[in-house]
């Protein structure tokens, strides 16, 4: 264990309340970008697994931070959603949201650190760290319950059926066939295996800016849960069909979590990165 990484992981946790957490992870992609192409030139660069997937801007510290924060600043009253990772902190002006971020950012260090180097867990370790203090936010600040509080008269949807299935079918088809067929594309244009490792990460980067979409008011779609599953499996398989299999099992699951774990609810539990969590659980067991 890093003793200095250790004490930056406050400060991403801090800068993930500060910004916000969908904010921040904007800005993680735009580091997984430049570092994950950066690689798959051939480049040896640091920013992967010391800012992007590190203390600073790793999802498991800032980004878990953000939503720690917003889910006690909802809980005081500061912000009318506790679940509003759009939301910049920093406007809060309390000493106490900013400090809850950094809290919660030391403890998605050391729980990686637990699931990583001591338990070896063969998944996303940011993802399932995320997953992790998640839902523990949402048992200590939420009021919810950790499946949400549906009060509608209809009953409520736990999959995504007719329409909305086909539609997920369809995205999810779409965007496999994009990742998956330039990453078969790549290796069969003999692209190396050390520089096809980095694929993926660009791929996540990519999804993870196109968040600012969301940001800034658009009905844009969250589709790094996608690229970086099915990316991973074309790489290890060198099959673009198998790629694209993930993808659409990622788009119909990642509706699911939504339904099942992010609604009727008054913190956030993130469905992307819950559907990473458990299809590279999938993709590291049977391609690995």
């Amino acid at each position: 264990m890093d003793l200095f990484a250790l004490v930056a992981a406050f400060g991403g946790g801090v800068l993930g309340a500060m910004l916000g957490a969908l904010p921040v992870f904007i800005l993680t992609g735009v580091f997984a970008v430049v570092g994950g192409l950066m690689g798959m030139a051939g480049i040896a660069e640091l920013s992967v697994g010391s800012i992007t997937f590190g203390s600073m801007l790793g999802p498991h510290i800032a980004f878990a931070g953000g939503v720690a924060a917003a889910a006690f600043a909802g809980r005081k009253k500061l912000i009318p959603n506790g679940a509003d990772i759009l939301y910049s902190l920093n406007g809060t002006g309390s000493s106490a949201v900013i400090c809850v971020g950094g809290m919660f950012g030391v403890m998605g260090y050391l729980i990686k650190f637990l699931y990583g180097d001591i338990l070896h867990l063969r998944t996303d370790l940011p993802a399932i760290t995320v997953i992790t203090l998640a839902i523990i936010t949402r048992l200590v600040f939420g009021t919810t319950g950790l499946f949400g509080k549906y009060e509608g008269t209809e009953k409520r949807a736990w999959v995504p059926t007719g329409s909305p299935l086909v539609y997920n079918i369809l995205l999810g088809l779409g965007i496999g066939a994009a990742v998956s067929g330039v990453a078969v594309s790549l290796l069969s244009s003999g692209a190396s295996k050390e520089a096809m490792a980095m694929f993926p990460i660009a791929c996540f980067g990519l999804s993870a800016v196109s968040l600012i979409f969301v940001q800034t008011g658009f009905a844009a779609p969250a589709s790094h849960h996608i690229t970086l599953p099915a990316a991973s499996a074309a790489v290890m398989t060198g099959n673009v069909w198998i790629g694209i299999l993930v993808a659409i099992f990622c788009t119909v699951l990642g509706d699911t979590l939504a339904k099942t774990f992010n609604s009727h609810c008054d913190t956030h539990i993130d469905p992307p990165a819950f559907t990473i969590m458990l299809s590279m659980f999938l993709v590291n067991g049977l391609f690995a």
